[in-house]
């Protein structure tokens, strides 16, 4: 694996959720969302929440789209990116969480850990994405300082 293809990763990963955050706080204009958010999937991405509902990119879409400016004290902290193997066009990456203040999530000061796969080419394109509930174990390890 290339040190390149780990800073891509990682700054993909980083960017999308410093998009939600500046989504959900309402600091991002409606206007940006078709330039800014849905041409990092893939249009057959599979989604798979810590809760493990199926959602494509149309249902991610539509739900983060009704979200927006709905929660100003919002944060994410990502931790630990690391990229897992390449293969062909594809990489795998997993990464932490780390949410502050989510009313959407119980408890709202949370983490998970997800699982993504992505296609590489000029730039990365989100293909699936699986969350998982990190354990009480590791989070009270942990501030939500952020």
């Amino acid at each position: 694996m290339s040190s390149d293809l780990q800073d891509r990763v990682r700054r993909e990963v980083e960017g999308l959720h410093a998009f939600f955050v500046g989504w959900f706080g309402g600091r991002i204009d409606e206007s940006r969302f078709e330039r800014d958010f849905t041409p990092r999937f893939s249009p057959d991405l599979l989604f798979i929440p810590p809760a493990g509902r199926l959602l494509g990119l149309s249902d991610l879409s539509q739900a983060v789209r009704q979200s927006h400016a709905n929660n100003p004290d919002f944060r994410i902290q990502i931790r630990n990116v690391r990229v897992a193997g390449e293969y062909g066009n594809h990489a795998l990456a997993t990464y932490e969480e780390w949410q502050r203040n989510a009313r959407q999530s119980t408890p709202p000061d949370n983490a998970r850990i997800a699982t993504a796969l992505f296609e590489v080419g000029p730039s990365l394109r989100w293909k699936h994405i699986h969350e998982t509930w990190l354990p009480a174990d590791v989070t009270t390890q942990d501030a939500f300082d952020f």
